[in-house]
């Protein structure tokens, strides 16, 4: 396959470990929006050099937009969804429906809809 594909290119960008659960994390804020510190709350795995590559990342794409509020101190940041990425949503969707159909199922994890999952709860 050649690296100029557009599979081939879409493929590595959203396989990049954490891309998908960034995007998932901002879609669940209540919001519409989280901060910096919110999402490295929620994935207390990624480290802050990684997060703040890949939110770059996903803003470069066109899936996230960083809007910076620097009426007060400290300059607060936020990250939310474009359209292009709450699209992307449904793909992420579309992989938790056929994973609970046909190969990984989870106790805490058999909601469809990510928000209702009790997971997110926990």
């Amino acid at each position: 396959m050649e690296k100029s594909c557009t599979v081939y290119r879409t493929a590595d960008f959203i396989g990049k470990k954490w891309t998908m659960l960034i995007l998932l994390e901002l879609y669940k804020g209540e919001s519409g929006t989280r901060r910096y510190s919110e999402l490295k709350n929620r994935l207390p795995d990624i480290t802050p050099k990684m997060l703040s590559a890949r939110l770059k990342d996903l803003e470069k794409e066109g899936l996230v937009k960083k809007i910076v509020d620097t009426s007060g101190f400290p300059v607060k940041s936020t990250y939310s969804l474009t359209n292009s990425g709450k699209d992307f949503i449904n793909i992420i969707k579309g992989i938790k429906k056929w994973a609970l159909k046909w190969k990984l199922k989870y106790r805490l994890c058999e909601k469809a809809e990510c928000g209702e999952c009790p997971a997110d709860r926990l």
